[in-house]
């Protein structure tokens, strides 16, 4: 018999409650949780071995999200009918519980930990992801394993000016600003999101609303922890200290790794110089050193290096490669580098670079988005690569990994701010290929791709440039330096790194980690003004390389042109089972796009030749015009009968050719008059409007003969 769950109830705002429920699921992990809005549960669990693998070095956390498509009462797509790997959705959700977690464990604790979520019921309204680190750290509180501090996380948008905690789907949907943010009771660890040109204090604004709302959520899980009696956490076993080893690498190393820090050397000089000190160290310890002295001397060295390193750009303000603190490195941009892609930019900031192409392709190039509750198409994708030789590295070339999914969603959702809306027809993929990298590769994706979108074309109408931020501080003298355009050596070493893109007037979007404790709002509120500054000087640059967006596509990127037509002519331009809509393709090359807008049809007509393009513009339009008593049409020759020819004068529209109205001249039969496929003027003289048919003639439109009296025109009408 199942035992009695214990759980506890917390109102998020608005009277919307959520529940936290433990003891009824998944009772022989170490932790499990339900976490209920709505009709939204979201199942989490956690397990951790009790000891370390042997000669395990770092702390090997996985989180896994997964929406489970039952939760929606939909069955998956695939072939298999069956959840398969992880989609991008899940992959940053995943990202997001993992950023938030990974510091609230002891430095020093290496066991294997596993974090599974998953949305076992879903809410149409109820938006999981800001609910799921809520049941992570839940299940971490009422488990045994080791943690420093509860946390939580919560969505806050701006809504018609007003900043809602948690917004329903569709609230989310009219907002400018979503950020996702996650926090222990006194610090920010985690935010995450985009904004329409926000101000720097629009964002402080929601990091505060945001941070209360957390604090409620941590006092409902503290609640819940003391109620199922959980009182300590288990024993780990603690890495070996060697603090007579520690003193001689110090000794050894010290000095040589701050004359290092002080040479502004280009990032694999400063490299070649670590591993050459790393390579003298170990054999100072002489040949009776075994392996795990090695090992361990090798870490003291680098827990030696992250200090001292950090120790001369506090006190000296002298950063690796010699750039004062808020120096940007030397910016280089170039457009149109490749011949063939429809929009291109090469983008080196120091010794990162980006190749970034733009393809414009037709709506049925648009990806499907799918996940539990939503089944979306978008026309704006962007695509992340970072292949190993950008680092010198030899690595397997693989799938990309959530490194790249990451990097890549927030350079999208930072360009998508200036994307045309939904009128613009193409469907539009960036792709951003790292060809180098030592800092801050998502941010080169940025500025590449909005110069490679101007390239193209894109209506963009406002560059966006982002940069890499880092901040240091030393809490025995409350001491910090905040760094612009961070190396990826200062990334390691920093307690706080945040990207933050946008334009001139406002921020586009941020990604911030925050491994500090007792980040203040005012050196908040200073590293934002300083990132601004930074941004500004990036998109000065890029001004002058590409000033606007090109005001055509280029002669090799398809042709588009847009036609509204009333709603009971698409069917006519479609036909039956489509086949006029295949010919029209077929005959000319292009693509067309029908969709129903309300009381109209919206045709989008795509070409890679313009000649082929208005080939398509004009079937469409012969198809959909209303013929007009007194014009004057060319028309093709369908078929011969004994009383006249069947003609086409408009496409889809047929008439007879009456043998009376062909000529002035009387005509006694139909041979060697005309034949099928033969081109002749037509006058359209009159319609039966009890029938509908057309009233064609060939004759008034040739000169009469002299003396002969004007006739009159009874022939028969036809379709």
């Amino acid at each position: 018999m199942l035992s009695q769950p214990t759980g506890v109830t917390f109102d998020i705002g608005g009277g919307r409650m959520v529940t936290v429920e433990t003891g009824k699921l998944a009772r022989q992990a170490h932790g499990a949780v339900t976490v209920r809005q709505g009709n939204c549960i979201i199942l989490a669990t956690v397990v951790a071995n009790k000891e370390p693998k042997e000669g395990q070095e770092f702390f090997p956390l996985v989180v896994d999200y997964n929406e489970k498509f039952a939760s929606a009462g939909r069955i998956p797509g695939s072939f298999f009918k069956r959840e398969g790997k992880l989609n991008d959705y899940e992959v940053l959700v995943s990202r997001l519980i993992d950023r938030s977690l990974r510091p609230l464990f002891p430095e020093d604790y290496f066991c294997d930990v596993q974090v599974l979520v998953t949305l076992v019921s879903s809410d149409k309204e109820v938006m999981p992801d800001a609910l799921a680190c809520l049941a992570a750290s839940a299940a971490l509180a009422v488990s045994d394993i080791p943690i420093k501090e509860i946390i939580s996380q919560v969505r806050v948008a701006r809504v018609d000016g007003e900043f809602i905690v948690n917004p329903l789907r569709e609230q989310l949907a009219k907002a400018d600003m979503d950020f996702l943010i996650a926090a222990t009771e006194k610090n920010l660890m985690m935010v995450e999101g985009e904004a329409e040109e926000c101000a720097e204090e629009d964002l402080v604004k929601a990091l505060e609303i945001a941070h209360e709302a957390i604090r409620i959520q941590i006092k409902a899980q503290a609640e819940l922890r003391d109620k199922t009696g959980i009182t300590g956490k288990r024993d780990y076993t603690k890495p070996v200290v060697n603090e007579e080893l520690q003193e001689k690498v110090k000794t050894f190393a010290g000095e040589r790794i701050s004359a290092i820090a002080r040479s502004a050397s280009a990032k694999n000089e400063r490299s070649e110089a670590f591993d050459t000190l790393k390579k003298e160290l170990i054999e100072s310890l002489g040949e009776e050193a075994d392996d795990a002295t090695k090992k361990l001397a090798k870490k003291y060295l680098e827990d030696l290096k992250w200090e001292n390193v950090r120790n001369v750009i506090l006190d000296e303000r002298v950063r690796l490669d010699g750039r004062k603190l808020d120096d940007i490195r030397q910016l280089n941009m170039e457009v149109d580098v490749l011949p063939s892609p429809h929009g291109s930019a090469l983008f080196t900031r120091g010794e990162t670079q980006s190749l970034t192409t733009v393809t414009l392709g037709t709506p049925l190039d648009e990806l499907l988005v799918e996940s539990a509750a939503t089944s979306d198409y978008t026309k704006f994708i962007l695509h992340y690569n970072f292949p190993p030789f950008s680092t010198g590295e030899v690595k397997m070339m693989r799938g990309p990994g959530r490194r790249e999914v990451g990097h890549g969603n927030l350079a999208m959702r930072s360009l998508k701010q200036m994307m045309p809306g939904n009128e613009y027809p193409y469907t539009v993929r960036v792709v951003s290929d790292i060809l180098e990298s030592n800092g801050s590769s998502s941010m080169a994706t940025v500025c590449a791709g909005s110069l490679a979108l101007m390239d193209a074309g894109v209506p963009f109408p406002k560059h966006v440039s982002g940069i890499a931020m880092g901040l240091i501080t030393r809490t025995s003298d409350n001491k910090y330096a905040i760094l612009s355009d961070i190396l990826g050596d200062e990334d390691h070493l920093g307690d706080m790194d945040f990207k933050v893109t946008g334009t001139r007037e406002g921020i586009c979007g941020v990604q911030m980690d925050i491994k500090v404790d007792g980040l203040s709002m005012d050196i908040m509120r200073e590293a934002l003004d300083q990132a601004r500054r930074g941004r500004l000087h990036i998109l000065g640059a890029m001004y002058e390389a590409m000033p606007a967006a090109r005001e055509e596509v280029k002669p090799h990127a398809p042709r588009m042109e847009k036609l509204f037509i009333d709603k009971e002519f698409i069917g006519a331009v479609i036909g039956p089972q489509g086949k006029i809509i295949q010919e029209i393709q077929r005959e000319t090359g292009t693509t067309i796009n029908i969709e129903e807008v309300g009381q109209y049809g919206e045709v989008s007509v795509f070409s890679p030749a313009k000649e082929g393009l208005d080939k398509a513009v004009s079937w469409i339009k012969g198809i959909v015009a209303v013929p007009e008593i007194g014009s004057v049409y060319e028309a093709t020759v369908k078929g011969i009968k004994e009383f006249g020819a069947f003609v086409e004068f408009l496409p889809g529209k047929q008439g007879l050719l009456h043998i009376s109205e062909i000529s002035h001249k009387r005509l006694e039969s139909m041979e060697g008059v005309l034949k099928e496929g033969d081109k002749v003027k037509v006058k359209l003289i009159g319609v039966d409007h009890k029938t509908g048919k057309f009233k064609l003639s060939r004759k008034v439109l040739m000169p009469k003969p002299e003396g002969k009296r004007p006739e009159s025109n009874g022939a028969p009408a036809a379709e």
